[in-house]
């Protein structure tokens, strides 16, 4: 009887946390894309320099970038003509190599004709489509942001002209404009999301591989000598974004529109990174439950002042999407955050960092 009135109180959570607002649309079960880049086979069985290629499972970043460093540039070029699949999603080779090869990648598929020009820095075609486009100069900015996504978000609407403000190639473009040119900023799509608000949005299978990616995708850019950027966490992107935490080589976590980070405050994120919050009165998100029992649901509302985030100011960020459009309070506070020129929001009480 004990079980069966927790499998009812489970059933009841789970019914909760997906429908919680109405019109939510049921998800569909997604399978999250893992393992090494597609080619990796072929790149194992590589011994053109005459000894082993590092293993893009098991090589850490930093020892990736020692690798490179070591070739002539005909190796490395040669290398990212063979197997571009492995090269342009290599965290720790040169970003100017994987420029390269992604775009030698997207021109064997016309599916992918959209990303052909532009500084793609990961691509993976497998499921959906993964892909992270750097705006601005990765090399020479002195700032970085990463923007990581919510659901719906791959390699094929990660960037809509017709919502400008709600994708992550949105988010990024409003974000360099904002900081004058001067930060440059990653629009990572570079984990299976959730489709729809369903029950995938309401557990954290995907945001846990989402984390591992992520978490490697920070560790690439320090080994190839970018600085620790600031990362923005939208939505279902903020469970992420709280996996990862621990591990993540970034100055600031910034999350808005939050569901909840699977911490039940800010020291439970065991990160020296600042952490900001922001939510918009009219944003949809404060109708889902902010709880979690049995895997389902994220934890507390960052935005509340018991988390202990810094507060991040959203007057004019309109709905759930809203938060990047142009006059805002958010996006002048994000762009100040990405430079290092906001030490403080509006800080809750009791905050910690």
């Amino acid at each position: 009887m004990r079980r069966y009135k927790r499998t009812l109180v489970a059933v009841g959570l789970a019914t909760a946390v997906v429908t919680g607002t109405a019109g939510w649309a049921t998800g569909n079960g997604q399978r999250p894309v893992t393992g090494p880049p597609p080619g990796t086979a072929a790149w194992r069985a590589d011994t053109s320099l005459g000894r082993a290629l590092p293993d893009p499972a098991s090589a850490a970043p930093r020892d990736i970038a020692a690798f490179f460093r070591a070739l002539t540039p005909a190796q490395r070029h040669g290398l990212a003509r063979r197997h571009p699949s492995v090269v342009g999603n290599l965290d720790g080779a040169p970003v100017a190599l994987r420029y390269e090869a992604n775009a030698r990648a997207v021109r064997q598929d016309p599916r992918w004709a959209h990303l052909a020009g532009r500084r793609i820095l990961a691509f993976d075609p497998r499921g959906r489509g993964q892909v992270a486009e750097v705006y601005g100069d990765l090399g020479r900015s002195r700032h970085v942001a990463v923007v990581v996504p919510g659901s719906d978000i791959d390699a094929g609407t990660y960037d809509r002209p017709s919502d400008p403000y709600g994708t992550p190639a949105g988010m990024a473009g409003q974000l360099r404009a904002a900081t004058g040119g001067r930060t440059a900023v990653i629009a990572w799509a570079g984990y299976t999301t959730p489709v729809g608000v369903g029950l995938d949005a309401a557990a954290g299978d995907l945001a846990e591989a989402g984390a591992e990616r992520l978490t490697r995708f920070t560790d690439g850019l320090a080994a190839t000598g970018a600085p620790a950027p600031a990362v923005f966490c939208h939505s279902y992107g903020s469970v992420v974004c709280g996996l990862a935490a621990p591990r993540l080589k970034a100055k600031d976590l910034v999350v808005f529109g939050s569901p909840g980070m699977r911490a039940g405050n800010v020291a439970d994120l065991r990160t020296t990174a600042r952490v900001w919050a922001a939510k918009d009165a009219s944003d949809w998100i404060s109708k889902v439950p902010h709880t979690r029992f049995l895997g389902l649901g994220h934890g507390p509302d960052p935005a509340e002042p018991a988390f202990g985030a810094r507060r991040v100011p959203a007057a004019g960020a309109h709905g759930h999407t809203g938060y990047f459009a142009p006059g805002t309070d958010s996006l002048r506070a994000f762009a100040a955050i990405a430079e290092g020129t906001l030490t403080d929001g509006t800080r809750a009480e009791g905050s910690g960092r």
